[in-house]
């Protein structure tokens, strides 16, 4: 599982006259910080699957990420992030979207919360069909319609458009890290993209 912890805000200096006060941002974790508490609680993420739509409503591309791990491979993945303590789950959702997409995708969130899976993420391999090496993780996951321009951002190098029917290849499955092939055909199923 990719998934990366929020980033501090670039224009501010530590130390400089316009420093912020000590806890400006409650939800926001330390590396120290947040190592352990990976290694004492299961956190909670949103994860989204972009997708485009017809005039019906029907899922005609779907959006998928493109990165390099630290060893160097490339791997396919889906846009996600941590929830933060204080953080409603639709500003979680919006604020990955943004972060991985940029700011003129425009994201249409759903108008309820509630995922169309709900994925547990363990270290050890064999106890549900996603893993995530660093920690116990669980993450609700959304399909979420795109009707802007998406300009990936952060650390994904593109973001491929398939058809529903490429995107629930085993070759893209194969590319997805922690079981999200699974996790993508779970989403092109929940709305009936799967022939």
């Amino acid at each position: 599982m990719s998934v990366r912890t929020p980033d501090p805000d670039p224009d501010w200096t530590p130390g400089g006259d316009d420093a912020p006060p000590a806890n400006t941002n409650p939800g926001w974790l330390s590396d120290v910080e947040l190592a352990e508490i990976r290694q004492r609680l299961p956190l909670l993420y949103v994860e989204a699957v972009p997708v485009r739509v017809d005039g019906l409503g029907q899922v005609v591309e779907v959006g998928v990420l493109l990165r390099a791990t630290p060893e160097g491979k490339m791997t396919r993945t889906l846009v996600s992030g941590r929830v933060l303590y204080g953080e409603t789950l639709r500003d979680a959702l919006f604020r990955h979207l943004e972060k991985d997409l940029g700011p003129m995708a425009f994201p249409q969130l759903p108008p309820s919360p509630v995922p169309y899976s709900v994925a547990e993420y363990f270290p050890m391999p064999g106890i549900t069909a996603f893993t995530d090496d660093r920690q116990h993780a669980v993450s609700l996951a959304y399909v979420v319609p795109v009707t802007g321009t998406c300009d990936p951002r952060q650390d994904a190098l593109e973001l491929t458009w398939m058809t529903p029917e490429e995107a629930a290849t085993d070759a893209v499955s194969a590319e997805m890290e922690g079981g999200r092939g699974g996790l993508l055909r779970m989403a092109l199923a929940s709305v009936g993209a799967l022939r």
